[in-house]
């Protein structure tokens, strides 16, 4: 599907094309298959962010997840470049593509995820990224919407953008024709509050109503840096290497970061923009008292003003305390231990 001439679309092999090679050289072979050298990502199109992601240089690297690629359907095999991700939702109706702003991701933070390569967040605010790349992304995503609906495709979807930071080119990452992690970010920025959002133009594309709709004014607002403000979500996971039950965990609400660093509990509500500072943060519990606590596990997310990142796109001091002050309020048990029926635990007993 061509969506502009700056898009390097990812070779695509069949699982099974995979597994016709492993009796020769199977990494030279997909290399061969795919022509982009010899440090490549792989990812297959289900699963946990990050969890499904193989990074691949050498056989050893194949074979060491090779159980989790071959015989499991399709696979992508990128290039692997230094980028930094980004993200960019839309909305594919009748009347044309509604296009979003363009977002950063928070990718592979150990802090936040145990997955390499996993995503962990995001951020929305108008500086991101240079006025050229969040226009070409924005240009590069009405194209993509538009050939979506010559498909017969119609709703929201979402593109994630590998940007080079040499280059500053863009890649196609991956295509989610879904509601996504990042869709709460879109729907409750400022344009959308001054419009409407993002999401409602899905309901009202699948409502058989009648309507008509500028979308190049609709797009060209929402391309304005004063209608986009600034918010970051972190999605936090347990990401140690252990298995016990949740005994105690944060309960949804509104925290506060006191000056020591400390989190605490402020009040309670379900709506972010109760958040007066970047000093507070709306977080939604999703692991509760009695649920397993285990290695990618999700916690909850946090909601706050401001951003979470650098410049050079690393956590900051301050998220690092909201992370640390949410994670120190979680607590659990160890499993209880197994014990076998008294018959079977006998000793004299054999199965004849």
């Amino acid at each position: 599907m061509e969506a502009g001439h700056t898009f390097r679309f990812v070779d695509r092999v069949k699982r099974a094309g995979a597994q016709r090679i492993l009796g020769g050289d199977a990494h030279g072979a997909m290399i061969g298959m795919a022509g982009l050298g010899h440090d490549l990502v792989l990812q297959s199109a289900f699963g946990d962010s990050g969890h499904t992601t193989f990074f691949i240089k050498n056989e050893a690297d194949f074979r060491r997840h090779q159980s989790e690629i071959i015989g499991e359907g399709e696979i992508k095999i990128m290039k692997r470049i230094s980028c930094r991700g980004a993200a960019i939702e839309a909305c594919a109706t009748r009347e044309g593509t509604i296009v979003g702003p363009l977002m950063t991701e928070l990718v592979g933070f150990n802090e936040l995820t145990p997955y390499r390569g996993g995503w962990c967040g995001n951020e929305i605010l108008s500086t991101a990224f240079p006025p050229k790349v969040r226009q070409q992304a924005r240009d590069l995503t009405f194209k993509f919407g538009e050939q979506l609906r010559k498909e017969g495709y119609r709703g929201y979807f979402e593109l994630d953008f590998l940007i080079d930071k040499k280059t500053g080119e863009l890649w196609l990452g991956e295509l989610n024709p879904r509601i996504t992690g990042a869709s709460s970010m879109t729907n409750h920025a400022a344009f959308a509050h001054a419009d409407a959002p993002l999401f409602l133009f899905h309901l009202l594309e699948f409502s058989k109503k009648k309507f008509n709709l500028d979308v190049d004014e609709l797009n060209a607002r929402w391309a304005e840096p004063d209608n986009i403000d600034s918010w970051s979500q972190m999605v936090i996971k347990h990401t140690k290497d252990s298995v016990d039950t949740c005994t105690t965990s944060p309960e949804t609400g509104i925290y506060k970061m006191r000056e020591d660093g400390s989190v605490v509990w402020d009040r309670f509500d379900y709506q972010r923009r109760a958040v007066e500072s970047e000093n507070e943060a709306f977080f939604l519990r999703i692991m509760r008292p009695g649920d397993y606590r285990y290695e990618g596990a999700d916690i909850g997310i946090l909601v706050t003003r401001g951003r979470l990142m650098t410049k050079s796109f690393q956590l900051n001091e301050r998220a690092k305390k909201w992370i640390h002050g949410i994670k120190s309020a979680v607590e659990g048990k160890p499993l209880p231990a197994a014990s076998a029926d008294p018959f079977l635990s006998d000793p004299a007993f054999k199965i004849l």
